[in-house]
């Protein structure tokens, strides 16, 4: 069979699918359209068009667990088209969804997508000096080479955490202020809070420290969620390398 044949086929499989499910959902038989849907990605894994479909089935099902399953799978499909911003939709809705599952591997997916070249030149992490160094003050701490600042941004929201996130690279140093685990501000000499967050969210190389304070910060940042503020950073800094 040839590509163009092959091609034809899947698509043909892939409408069957789709129209076997309206058939379904039209006779109110959403159980069976799902069975329906999950059988055809079992042949046909990479189809966006019935990822979409079942996402939406699932969502409108009451299962929340399977319509965040699907998200996190098409936020991987829409990036291998460059298609950015559903990705980040569709890891945000998974988040809304199911507040229980994880996103920073999704986020660093996003992050490394954009921005491969910046990535690859940042210079490995120079010795931190000693000012920068964990304090015995410090709750937690470690190498952005290691752990992206997405999985630290995780810990803190999990463990609803106060206190201030210095992210520190060879050339710069900023803080990231949380209550109970929500991001609340930042800051750095000379930059304004949006543009601190922009760089610390580019930071792949440098180190962390997690200082926790008795004391909530005042609130320079607002957002509806950690995740949301990540992501609009991410297109906020997608957008000004286009206009650049």
């Amino acid at each position: 069979m040839s590509d163009a044949q092959a091609e034809n086929s899947t698509r043909d499989d892939v409408e069957t699918a789709l129209l076997d499910v309206e058939l379904f959902l039209k006779y109110r038989a959403p159980a069976r359209a799902l069975e329906r849907l999950l059988s055809a990605l079992k042949v046909h894994k990479q189809s966006l068009r019935l990822r979409e479909k079942l996402r939406e089935v699932a969502a409108d099902s009451n299962n929340p667990a399977e319509a965040a399953r699907q998200c996190l799978a098409l936020v991987s499909l829409y990036l291998a088209r460059d298609d950015y911003e559903t990705a980040q939709e569709r890891l945000l809705e998974a988040k809304q969804l199911d507040p229980r599952i994880s996103i920073t591997a999704g986020l660093e997916a996003i992050r490394r997508t954009r921005q491969p070249q910046a990535d690859d030149a940042q210079p490995r992490p120079a010795p931190v000096p000693p000012a920068s160094r964990p304090t015995p003050a410090a709750t937690f701490a470690g190498d952005l080479s290691v752990i992206s600042i997405f999985d630290v941004v995780q810990v803190i929201e999990n463990a609803r955490l106060t206190g201030a996130l210095v992210v520190a690279r060879p050339d710069w140093q900023g803080r990231v202020y949380f209550n109970g685990g929500r991001i609340v501000g930042a800051e750095s000499k000379g930059i304004d809070p949006a543009r601190t967050m922009h760089l610390i969210v580019e930071t792949a190389v440098g180190r962390f420290d997690f200082v926790r304070s008795p004391r909530e910060f005042p609130i320079t940042i607002e957002a509806s969620s950690n995740t949301s503020l990540l992501l609009e950073s991410l297109r906020q800094i997608d957008e000004q390398r286009q206009q650049s």
